[in-house]
């Protein structure tokens, strides 16, 4: 065998071998994010200003939206908090931005819990978050 040939078999082995590093390091990269995302989000979810408008908003009593904010004392930005950052969390996992078992671990049970509570004055309110073009843009459930 000739250096050539020696030669050209090295740098073709040396850009497979450098394709598939590339490769897997792009994989993990992307793993990585998606990670860094929703633990960004478990911290939103975590904080103590999130958890004050969770609990409010959970242990009201309220039939619909005005009753709810009455309860709240016209605090409409405690409610739309909430329901805002499960919207958004909602919107991300449609459409496969992030992971929705690690999701469910972290936030899973919050998720059923406070659907279970707004979820029948929502609909009563032509909010239907099964149906494209409703009033949210996602739905609030963590349910497959």
């Amino acid at each position: 065998m000739s250096i050539t040939t020696v030669s050209v078999v090295i740098a073709a082995a040396s850009v497979v071998a450098a394709s598939t590093f590339y490769s897997f390091q792009i994989r993990n990269q992307t793993r990585v994010r998606r990670t860094d995302f929703v633990m960004r989000l478990y911290s939103t979810w975590d904080s103590l200003e999130f958890q004050e408008a969770f609990h409010e908003i959970y242990w009201a009593e309220y039939d619909d939206y005005d009753s709810l904010l009455g309860t709240l004392g016209g605090r409409r930005h405690v409610a739309s908090y909430v329901a805002y950052f499960y919207d958004e969390v909602g919107a991300l996992l449609r459409r496969g931005l992030i992971d929705y078992d690690l999701v469910d671990d972290l936030l899973g049970n919050s998720t059923r819990q406070l659907w279970e509570k707004v979820g029948p004055s929502s609909r009563r309110h032509g909010c239907d978050p099964t149906t494209p073009g409703s009033t949210s843009t996602s739905s609030t459930s963590t349910t497959r």
